[in-house]
């Protein structure tokens, strides 16, 4: 009898499975030609534009491609730089300002009132403008002499993260459930024990997909250094464009941007569904 039974089992859950399979198939299929179909109207409607000719010769033309190419890549390792000098800042300084912010000593006082102070102020300001007054500003007070641009923007990128960061570290970590704080106070771990062997390793697995998503847009901000005159690969996409009075340097910029998130985008969109399937999974009876 306990055979027939899995036996039974077993039949209808490869029926399911294969009426899944099905499914799959048929929608991938349906998303393939939807693509394809739109992909052709976008194409119908730009080449049947009167002015789809003026545009491709200065946005999308190959000879200007090929020469902003090797100098937008030049500029991009800049970019590449600053970007992982900010990464190590940020997360350094991000959570510092989210422990301090979840800290309830007496003593910590002053310094929560600092973190939150800093934390609200950084996120009501533009990234642009907090570039011009770190850019701008701190060669103004001529304390530390010629300071390099893109120095002075690297400051500027991890002053205005750090503060997103800090929120999201903290929303993380207080996200955690207290049972497990007072679970591991009865293990006898003291209280830093707690923090960093039970709280962190759970509150960054939950903000993991957000902690990614500010990573990507980082990556675009970074670009916003050239503001400051760093000859990095916006920067240089726009001498190439004031050369040649030509757009299609921009589309290189953009182009190599892409080319950069796209793998982290991959990334975050693969861990966030593994995450929301372990949950589903975890919440099964």
């Amino acid at each position: 009898m306990p055979k027939d039974f899995d036996f039974a089992t077993s039949a209808v859950e490869q029926e399911r499975e294969e009426f899944r399979r099905k499914e799959r198939l048929r929608s991938h299929l349906t998303s393939v030609v939807s693509s394809l179909l739109f992909v052709a109207l976008v194409v119908v409607v730009l080449k049947n534009s009167p002015g789809w000719p003026r545009v491709k010769e200065s946005f999308f033309s190959p000879e200007y491609f090929a020469m902003a190419w090797p100098q937008v890549l030049e500029g991009l390792w800049l970019n590449i730089r600053v970007l992982g000098v900010a990464v190590i800042g940020v997360a350094i300084l991000g959570t510092s300002l989210a422990l301090v912010r979840m800290t309830t000593s007496a003593v910590m006082f002053p310094l929560r009132v600092v973190a939150r102070f800093y934390t609200t102020i950084m996120r009501g300001i533009p990234m642009i403008v907090v570039l011009y007054l770190i850019g701008f500003g701190i060669p103004g007070l001529k304390l530390f002499g010629r300071i390099d641009k893109a120095v002075l923007g690297t400051i500027a990128v991890v002053m205005s993260y750090s503060a997103y960061i800090a929120e999201v570290l903290r929303a993380g970590f207080q996200d955690v459930h207290p049972s497990q704080r007072a679970s591991a106070r009865s293990l006898g771990l003291t209280q830093t024990q707690t923090m960093w062997y039970v709280i962190i390793p759970q509150g960054l697995r939950k903000i993991a997909p957000a902690l990614m998503n500010d990573f990507i847009s980082m990556q675009k901000d970074v670009g916003l250094i050239s503001t400051l005159g760093a000859v990095d690969a916006v920067r240089a996409a726009q001498i190439v464009v004031a050369k040649t009075y030509n757009f299609t340097p921009y589309i290189v910029a953009s182009l190599v941007f892409i080319l950069m998130s796209v793998p982290f985008i991959l990334i975050n969109d693969w861990y966030s569904e593994r995450l929301r399937k372990r949950e589903q999974t975890g919440g099964m009876v």
